[in-house]
């Protein structure tokens, strides 16, 4: 079995404690536990199978047994009390063993006691032999690193204070650094010996002086430079004994040092600072530094937390034993105190600065409260005087002894005395309701048409009173009105709209306009658009829908423009009704009536652009056109009728279609007359330039500004110039038509050519050939040219050529061009004609 069992671990407890043993009573005892081996890497490795017996003594090897050692010592020598705290069992008592003394039972305090101080000494000894310090944890290693620390820095310390005793020994004083070792002054046996001889340092050697001061320099040669000169090496010079540098200058006298903190120490006086230097001296700096922002540093080396606002004398205390200075934890102490001195005289200085403001802002709310104290009994001195006012307005009131007159001036005063509290109390409200009845006696009877000055006195002289005389009011509804509005809308308008409403015809506006013209400067606004709105505006539109251009002799323009200023945009309600109406009978209407032009020429600036505009051109434009095309040109008898109806309208009828109109149905046929005149043989240029000079007359100024109209008649004065010079004219429309014409030239030729061949009848070549010709302008323009299919205009196929329906007169080679669609007139146009009407045509 125990073969079987090699290598394995037993599960009994012979090896897990050390000296233990049953007792009577069946309880396990035990001196120690017996520390298990530890579990190197090779176990965690290979376990069962690693290298060696599973003997405990030895399976372990001598690195494990010197570190168990070591930790066994360090725990049996003196506690760390740097370490956490471990509660070790001490073990159970043997009730068998009475006799057995303490120390014997338990390895407690006695034991470690007594072998602690040998185990430590082990060690320490041990450590400083290996160099190695083993502690359990990674905090440990700090809490050793630490200690070391402390220790080297104790040692230098002692060191320092070695070295500074020993230099003091030697003569040296004690604020000056030490000497450099191998220097004369390291030593100081030889230094004194040398002071006895005679010696003064910074001197040479010899009864003289005439010794070197200096030790002889070495100078490094250059490698392999040899003894010879070296280029670029500069040689030391050779010391000469003549040679001898100035003596330093002797040191200052030695001070006897001063028994301080001592009754013998001579008493020094030091400078007092008094409670207002201090102050002065902290707003110097507090001026001086102004920080941008105070920040705190809290100071918890100490006992006590030290709130600090800057890092002045942090390290006071650190600076005092690095400077050697006497008794410093006494003189921290006494600083501290000071200090505390000066923070409780600068708090309480504070505390009585703020006392002060708050004294003084006492004091002056003390001031203005005296102050409100007396404004206010003042204006309850007023309010008593404005109060007994009152009541005696009320008594003469109720008594029937208050007049108007005298109820105005008792408020004109109280208004002078007391302006202010006269707003404030709104006191011209209560003026008001005393006024209103008065008011309404006086006005009572009153026809405003008939008399419309009646009552303008007294009236103004109650809005000096009353207007503007509510400065709290901020709202924008209509019914907070102004006292003044108030009053003139309960006394004034009631009369005003019974008598607009029973009496006044929108017809004859006078009587209104003379009321509205008298009353301007004291109607409010609201008095005035409720005028307006409720009885003029009704009158007049009952006025106009009644209105029948046919039978009124007055225009409606007579009493409707006069309300043009006062009603403003009011009117454009009526002149939709008058459009309306004025259309009504302009359908009917014919040129040679020259009443349209008195009825509708003053609505051209009332009337928007666009609406006037519609309105000339649905009714006007189409029958002047229909005159100059009737209108017949004949210099042996000419009759200018249709010419002066149309002229009659230039400045009614926009420019733009008035010039569209006289190019094409009066100067295409002025020119004609004009050319056959002048080609007549023997023309009498006299009796032709006094025929111009005619017509030119006849056209208005706002026609004769049109760049196109000026045109038009130039073109027939240099006709004339041709002809009086004898050149050869053109007839006006050929050179619009030269490439139209070389056109249809090469193709009449062309067809020509085609019909020699087919043996067509040459009246339909010409026939298509021209129509032709006019299709292709078309397309070269970018318009449609297509026949209107059931179309006819004389027998004659009609085409719509754009927007404009054209038909084709082949035998006379004419294109007829139809003027207006839906009117059967007809005229016959040219191709630049047939353009311009297109170009018209189009949509704006």
């Amino acid at each position: 079995m125990e073969e079987d069992a090699e290598g394995m671990d037993r599960l009994d407890m012979d090896g897990d404690f050390v000296g233990g043993r049953f007792g009577r009573d069946g309880e396990f005892y035990y001196e120690a536990r017996r520390e298990r081996a530890p579990q190197t890497r090779d176990d965690a490795l290979y376990g069962v199978f690693a290298d060696g017996d599973s003997d405990f003594d030895s399976e372990e090897d001598e690195a494990s047994r010197r570190r168990r050692r070591r930790k066994r010592r360090r725990d049996e020598a003196e506690p760390d009390l740097t370490r956490p705290v471990q509660f070790v069992s001490k073990g159970v008592t043997d009730p068998q063993k009475p006799d057995e003394p303490e120390e014997e039972q338990r390895p407690g305090l006695g034991q470690a006691a007594s072998s602690s101080r040998t185990a430590a000494v082990a060690s320490e000894e041990e450590d400083q032999e290996e160099g190695y310090i083993d502690l359990p944890t990674g905090f440990g290693q700090r809490i050793a690193e630490g200690a070391r620390a402390r220790r080297e820095e104790k040692e230098r310390q002692e060191e320092s204070a070695k070295r500074r005793r020993k230099a003091q020994s030697a003569g040296f004083e004690p604020g000056k650094p030490a000497p450099a070792p191998g220097s004369l002054e390291s030593n100081a046996k030889v230094a004194k010996m040398m002071a006895m001889m005679g010696y003064k340092r910074g001197e040479g050697l010899g009864k003289n002086a005439q010794g070197i001061t200096a030790p002889v320099e070495t100078t490094l040669r250059p490698k392999n430079a040899g003894l010879g000169s070296v280029e670029g090496f500069k040689e030391p010079k050779a010391f000469t004994p003549k040679e001898k540098l100035p003596p330093p200058p002797p040191p200052p006298p030695a001070k006897k040092e001063k028994q301080r903190w001592s009754k013998k120490a001579s008493v020094r006086k030091d400078q007092v600072m008094t409670k207002n230097e201090l102050l002065a001296r902290r707003a110097e700096q507090e001026h001086d530094e102004q920080p941008a922002f105070v920040q705190k540093v809290i100071d918890m080396r100490g006992p006590q937390a030290r709130v600090l606002t800057d890092l002045k004398g942090l390290s006071a205390e650190h600076e005092m034993e690095a400077n050697d200075v006497p008794m410093p934890e006494l003189q921290y102490n006494v600083r501290l105190l000071v200090e505390e001195t000066e923070a409780d005289i600068v708090r309480l200085d504070g505390q009585l600065r703020r006392e002060q403001e708050k004294v003084a802002s006492l004091v002056q709310e003390k001031e203005k409260v005296a102050k409100q104290e007396a404004l206010q009994k003042h204006q309850l001195q007023v309010m008593e005087a404005i109060a007994g006012v009152l009541e005696q307005v009320r008594v003469d009131d109720t008594t029937g002894l208050l007049t108007l007159g005298g109820l105005l001036k008792t408020f004109q005063e109280l208004k002078l005395r007391y302006e202010e509290e006269f707003k404030m109390c709104s006191v011209a409200w209560v003026a008001c309701r005393f006024a209103h009845p008065l008011l309404i006696r006086v006005f009572q009877g009153w026809q405003p048409l008939q008399n419309p000055s009646f009552g303008l006195e007294v009236m103004s002289s109650w809005k000096d009173l009353l207007q503007g005389d509510q400065p709290y009011d901020f709202s924008d509804a209509t019914e907070s009105m102004a006292p003044y509005a108030q009053l003139v809308s309960e006394v004034i308008l009631p009369a005003v709209r019974i008598s607009g409403t029973n009496s006044w015809e929108a017809r004859d506006p006078e009587p209104m306009l003379r009321f509205l013209e008298s009353w301007e400067r004291l109607l409010p606004p609201i008095v005035l658009h409720s005028i307006l709105e409720h009885v003029i505006m009704p009158k007049l539109t009952a006025a106009v829908d009644s209105w029948d251009p046919r039978r009124e002799k007055v225009p409606i323009h007579v009493w409707v423009h006069p309300w043009l200023p006062t009603l403003g945009q009011r009117i454009d309600t009526l002149c939709h009704s008058i459009r309306y109406k004025l259309s009504s009978v302009l359908h009917v209407w014919q040129a040679h009536d020259s009443s349209a032009y008195a009825v509708l020429s003053p609505w051209k600036g009332v009337f928007d652009t666009a609406s006037w505009e519609d309105l000339i051109l649905r009714y006007i434009v189409p029958k002047l056109q229909m005159a100059l095309q009737e209108f017949q040109i004949n210099p042996a008898s000419q009759k200018f009728d249709q010419f002066n109806w149309v002229m009659i309208w230039a400045s009614a009828v926009p420019v733009h279609h008035m010039v569209h109109m006289l190019e094409v149905d009066f100067f295409s046929k002025w020119q004609q007359v004009l050319y056959h005149w002048l080609c007549s043989p023997n023309p009498d240029f006299n009796e032709i330039m006094n025929w111009y000079k005619g017509w030119r007359g006849l056209f208005p100024p706002e026609l004769l500004a049109n760049e196109r109209i000026r045109m038009l008649l130039t073109s027939g004065l240099e006709m004339m110039n041709q002809a009086a010079e004898g050149l050869e004219l053109v007839q006006p429309g050929a050179r619009e038509n030269v490439g139209f014409l070389r056109a249809t030239e090469k193709r009449q030729f062309d067809a020509a050519q085609q019909a020699s061949h087919r043996a067509v009848p040459g009246a339909a070549m010409s026939d298509m050939s021209f129509k032709d010709s006019i299709q292709e302008y078309a397309v070269d323009q970018g318009l449609l040219f297509m026949p209107r299919v059931g179309k006819f205009y004389k027998g004659m196929p009609v085409y719509e050529f754009g927007t404009v329906s054209v038909c084709i007169d082949s035998a006379k080679r004419l294109l007829y061009a139809q003027l207006q669609e839906g009117a059967e007139r007809w005229s016959s146009v040219s191709l630049t004609q047939l353009l311009e009407m297109n170009r018209m045509a189009r949509p704006r």
